[in-house]
């Protein structure tokens, strides 16, 4: 490596772990500056105008504003502020709008302390007139986008037609009914519906008093309506009763609403209500996920680790939080033993891909061969694997798409594996490259459940099978081989199929240090591909020692991205790391203790 680059690739690191660690609280987690959600904040309107409409009325019409002022020009909405119109979120935000239109006291006429009535000040029929036209661009941009019917996701495109049904809007006339009757038979349940349980017996309860049934059918719901209710209540137990729900105020207040409008557990109503009015942003919006704590702590700890910063004083407090937060009870909705993580805290849903970055980056901080949490964590691991050998993000041999075998997921799991010490021939890292060989796509690419297509899968499916021994595997060198084809003429990678969801293809700092992590783990770190990806991130960086984060990470796969900026920072920091150790040996310039 040329000196003037060691010296770019050095001052990079340094400049991004200071900022990084700039966004550290006290208690070790680290923070993020993330965009508002459209459906958390369609979601939580609606939710609150039919559990409280009077006492919320100003948190209603608040939320409703912001959703018509982040409205794109073409009348369509997208899944956060900022991006461009989609599906989901447009036919969602336009059936809230018209729910709450004229449904809060205040634009029934409730004084609420100025002249005209309204919130806003604006004058009597203006903000009838604002939403009339927010509507009607609405479903004029939905009409060109395709309308419902094009989501081949059948989950959410009912979802959508329920909204719109609601909303009494084009669209909603084929809401089908929702088996309810599921919760009777947990391991279909948990295979089927997985982590989509909570908001399923939520719209099903709504249902049961939106959707008169036959004298059979109502025997069958009103045997299950019992059970679904003591789901509901394993979830708000498991949580510590704090009404959250995951602490994402989409499914939590579709949750809400089901329950409201089939006048049920007003406790888990009052909960959850409580809920999204303390989540509610200052702009009167709500976040994707209220709380996504250890999701950016263990990005960010494993970028730093590969930094060098592993032993640095400043993680002692995260790997203390990491420790603190790891399950200490089963959950039994998913029938998930103690011992992993969630994304948010000590009382969430535990999934495997944080657990995996979790147990690598604490496979990277000192004490680690004493380390409880690990050894702990690292065997709830093993236990999650899928009878296949692959690894899934919440329930074990799950059969929904969304949350089935995913190759992102099982190479971390081969990751944290062998940095915490298994041999590669060990049973669990074998079966998983075993599945990750039988899977790959003819073009040699990987699909990615929680990222969006292909650089991620493609990338970290590499990186697991040269962590497990297979680097020159025939699968491993075809996937190298479609990495190298797809690099942008400027260094950088995107979705490898000039598409996908940020600026027509453009390159992207996750999926360009993915690629460059994985070609560097592959064998080639002296390489030109290698080299011009390293030098393209070093020219991303802003002067602040950030990186601007693309809309990569998952929300509804193929319908809703968001960015994740502590994500976007641990992964380029991880990529620079691994190019200086590659190349001159060295992790760190000197000791930072």
């Amino acid at each position: 490596m040329p000196g003037v680059l060691v010296d770019r690739v050095a001052s990079a690191i340094e400049a991004g772990a200071a900022e990084l660690f700039r966004r550290q609280r006290p208690d070790g987690a680290f923070t993020d500056a993330a965009p508002a959600s459209i459906l958390g904040t369609a979601g939580s309107i609606v939710a609150l105008h039919t559990a409280d409409p009077a006492g919320s009325a100003e948190l209603i019409e608040r939320g409703a504003g912001w959703l018509r002022g982040v409205q794109q020009p073409d009348g369509g909405w997208g899944g956060v502020a900022g991006a461009g119109s989609e599906l989901v979120p447009t036919a969602v935000a336009a059936a809230a709008l018209r729910i709450v239109d004229g449904g809060s006291p205040a634009r029934a006429g409730t004084p609420t302390g100025n002249p005209t009535g309204n919130p806003d000040g604006t004058a009597d029929g203006t903000v009838d007139a604002a939403v009339d036209a927010a509507v009607a661009g609405g479903l004029r941009r939905l009409r060109e986008l395709g309308g419902v019917s094009v989501i081949g996701d059948r989950a959410i495109a009912h979802l959508c037609r329920q909204f719109l049904a609601m909303a009494g809007l084009p669209g909603g006339e084929r809401v089908r009914r929702l088996p309810i009757e599921v919760v009777l038979f947990d391991g279909v349940r948990r295979r089927r519906i997985s982590f989509r349980t909570a908001p399923f017996v939520g719209l099903a309860l709504l249902q049961t008093a939106t959707m008169p049934a036959g004298p059979l059918r109502r025997r069958t719901i009103r045997g299950a309506v019992p059970r679904a209710l003591a789901l509901l209540e394993r979830i708000h137990e498991h949580e510590g009763r704090t009404g959250a729900f995951s602490e994402d105020p989409w499914p939590a207040a579709l949750v809400c609403l089901g329950l409201a409008r089939a006048g049920l557990a007003p406790h888990l109503v009052e909960a959850i209500t409580g809920f999204l009015r303390r989540s509610v942003r200052a702009d009167g919006s709500w976040d994707a996920v209220a709380n996504l704590d250890l999701t950016r702590s263990a990005f960010a700890a494993t970028g730093l680790v590969a930094a060098g910063y592993g032993a640095d004083q400043r993680l002692i407090a995260t790997r203390e939080m990491f420790r603190r937060c790891r399950q200490l009870a089963p959950f039994e909705v998913f029938g998930c033993p103690a011992g992993g993580w969630s994304f948010s805290g000590a009382r969430g849903w535990p999934v495997t891909l944080e657990s995996a970055e979790i147990l690598a980056a604490l496979a990277g901080m000192p004490g680690r061969d004493g380390d409880p949490s690990l050894r702990a964590g690292l065997d709830w691991l093993v236990g999650r694997q899928d009878s296949a050998g692959s690894w899934s993000l919440w329930v074990r041999d799950t059969k929904l798409p969304n949350d089935g075998p995913c190759p992102g997921i099982t190479s971390q799991g081969i990751a944290a594996l062998v940095e915490a010490g298994h041999d590669r021939q060990s049973r669990p890292v074998a079966a998983a490259a075993r599945w990750l060989l039988d899977h790959q796509r003819p073009d040699g690419t990987y699909h990615n459940l929680w990222y969006r297509d292909f650089t991620s899968g493609t990338a970290m499916a590499l990186d697991g099978l040269a962590a497990a021994g297979h680097g020159t595997h025939p699968a491993a060198l075809r996937s190298r081989d479609w990495l190298l084809r797809t690099q942008h003429a400027d260094g950088s990678w995107g979705t490898g199929d000039g598409g996908g969801a940020d600026s027509g293809g453009d390159g992207s700092v996750e999926e360009t240090a993915w690629a460059v992590h994985a070609l560097i783990a592959a064998g080639a770190p002296d390489g030109e591909p290698v080299r011009r990806g390293v030098e393209w991130l070093l020219d991303a960086q802003r002067a602040d020692g950030s990186w601007r984060p693309s809309r990569v990470c998952a929300y509804i796969r193929h319908y809703l991205y968001y960015p994740n900026g502590a994500i976007t920072h641990g992964l380029a920091l991880r990529a620079l790391g691994a190019y200086r150790t590659a190349t001159t040996g060295t992790t760190t310039p000197e000791a930072r203790l």
